[in-house]
């Protein structure tokens, strides 16, 4: 189990892909709680993986940060930051890390406010979207999906000037 410094408090980002921050956050269905895996640019707000499951287990995350890593677009020193959750401080999840040449950040302990955006990404999705329980895993899968969709798409953030995370992620400065 692996653990790092909070790299995150002091980094000044300038475009998309420098940094991502992650989250578990748990839905239910009527089928019983389900775990809803996030990874979010930091300087946009985009959600750029994600993995619903039935379980924690770091296998679940690690498909999350694979998926928002192949979306990559910009050529920049990704930071990743997380809780010291021990999906995160895995191996499975650090030689993951590794392999794309991600700087590792984690809290400091369990001060949620050290992962806030995350944090309020899990909170938007649920206040705002998820705003119903849903009969089975599948019909909440789809739900989720569409709710990413919007949450991207089409919800304005006062923090991004009144502006879509997906519209700040597309217009972000291209760096090699």
């Amino acid at each position: 189990m692996k653990k790092h410094p909070n790299k995150y408090v002091r980094k000044e980002l300038s475009a998309p892909d420098q940094a991502y921050v992650s989250d578990i956050t748990y839905v239910e269905s009527e089928e019983g709680v389900h775990y809803l895996s996030l990874v979010t640019d930091a300087y946009s707000r985009k959600i750029v993986g994600y993995k619903l499951s039935l379980d924690m287990k770091a296998e679940n995350v690690v498909q999350a940060f694979e998926k928002a890593v192949k979306g990559k677009y910009y050529k920049n020193q990704l930071m990743h930051h997380s809780d010291r959750g021990s999906q995160y401080c895995s191996e499975r999840y650090q030689s993951s890390l590794r392999r794309h040449g991600v700087v590792p950040s984690m809290t400091d302990g369990y001060d949620c406010y050290q992962n806030a955006l995350a944090e309020r990404v899990n909170g938007i999705l649920k206040q705002e979207f998820l705003l119903y329980k849903c009969k089975t895993f599948k019909e909440l899968k789809a739900l989720i999906k569409e709710s990413i969709r919007l949450y991207n798409e089409c919800r304005p953030h006062l923090s991004l000037g009144m502006k879509t995370p997906d519209e700040v992620h597309k217009k972000g400065q291209l760096l090699t």
